[in-house]
């Protein structure tokens, strides 16, 4: 027989929104959801950014709870959590320790191709992504069995 406690049950229930960790124009850290209009944070660090999403949402879902004008703010209504994820530009400003061209040597890429993904001034697709995501995922894994 499974058992879960009311935190567990509360996880389960949790709805997800998809937040978007993105270098700036400015160089700063912004955090997007794409699908909730309106609703983003910005900092100089990832943890103020983060913390800068969380009031504008509380800030939106409070707004909507006086007025009653869901709209596209309908995801607030019930429990909910960001799922973070990086578009690259956003991964190479939080780890910028990568030498992009030796991670684009790892992992079969072009380095020119690499630094403009890494810029923002180019989009890879979602094949590449994965593939860089999955390449990136592998050398975590190498790293875990590391011993001194």
């Amino acid at each position: 027989m499974l058992v879960l406690n009311s935190a567990a049950i509360k996880n389960i229930d949790m709805k997800k929104i998809k937040a978007i960790i993105e270098k700036g124009s400015d160089g700063l850290y912004a955090i997007y959801l794409p699908d909730v209009k309106g609703i983003y944070g910005t900092g100089e660090t990832e943890s103020e950014a983060k913390e800068a999403l969380i009031e504008a949402s509380d800030s939106a879902k409070e707004y909507v709870e006086e007025t009653g004008e869901w709209g596209d703010y309908i995801v607030f209504k019930s429990d909910f959590e960001f799922d973070y994820r990086y578009d690259l530009s956003g991964f190479f400003k939080t780890y910028s320790f990568f030498d992009v061209s030796a991670l684009a040597g790892r992992l079969g890429l072009n380095a020119s191709l690499l630094r403009r993904y890494k810029s923002g001034i180019s989009t890879a697709e979602t094949k590449q992504k994965e593939k860089i995501e999955q390449g990136i995922h592998n050398i975590a894994n190498e790293l875990i069995s590391v011993k001194f």
